[in-house]
């Protein structure tokens, strides 16, 4: 990973927004957010969002589409007989 990404450093260093953009195939509004961001927060990184967290986590989802998929499977069966 370091030396894809120090390739990528040293073929973007002292390029345009524009070239950038080209190089990457990405708009140059990508390019230019990705800048942004990197320069006020020192990362790209996705950071927290505000908001209300979910009340389910993806592994209670997916028990649940589990628990919900056997059930119409055991009615189905049922009505058949």
């Amino acid at each position: 990973m370091q030396i894809v990404s120090t390739n990528i450093c040293e073929r973007l260093c002292n390029k345009c927004i524009c070239e950038i953009s080209l190089l990457l195939n990405i708009p140059w509004s990508t390019v230019s957010d990705i800048i942004t961001k990197w320069k006020q927060l020192g990362k790209t990184a996705t950071q927290p969002q505000s908001g209300r967290p979910r009340k389910m986590t993806e592994w209670i989802q997916h028990k649940l589409k589990c628990a919900v998929h056997s059930f119409v499977e055991v009615a189905n069966c049922l009505q058949s007989q």
